[in-house]
């Protein structure tokens, strides 16, 4: 028995539907998640010693030192990471370079340890200097 002849419509419709479909099948991702930002990709790289993740004067904090500054983390708009800066060396009046920067935990206090080095110059550092934090948010040079 031969196969019934199909109906040109049908068959028009039908390869119109398989087209249709093979156009929307990335459409799924309409929104494709952006690429990380700048704060983003140097909370990821941030070595150990330059992060704190944790409880200060029983408050959760998340702080990370990045170019001799320590900034606070926090989950803004859209799921996006954004920080504060809540601590910076004092300014200098030539360029520097970020020498050394650092932040532990010792008995409920976060300690920093920043440095800029003038360029030009031998040594550390132009300004910077060690501070320390109950909170996370204000700090005193020691």
């Amino acid at each position: 028995m031969q196969p019934k002849p199909r109906h040109p419509l049908r068959t028009v419709l039908s390869i119109t539907a398989s087209a249709a479909g093979l156009l929307l099948a990335g459409c799924d991702r309409v929104n494709p998640a952006p690429p990380p930002s700048t704060e983003e990709v140097a909370i990821r790289t941030a070595p150990p010693e330059q992060v704190f993740q944790g409880t200060l004067a029983g408050q959760p904090i998340h702080l990370v030192v990045h170019d001799c500054e320590v900034l606070r983390v926090q989950q803004g708009a859209q799921g996006r990471i954004e920080w504060t800066s809540v601590l910076a060396p004092e300014p200098y009046p030539f360029p520097t370079a970020c020498e050394r920067q650092s932040l532990s935990f010792d008995a409920g206090q976060v300690t920093a340890r920043l440095g800029r080095r003038a360029f030009g110059a031998g040594g550390c550092c132009a300004s910077g200097g060690t501070y320390r934090s109950a909170d996370g948010l204000d700090w005193k040079k020691l």
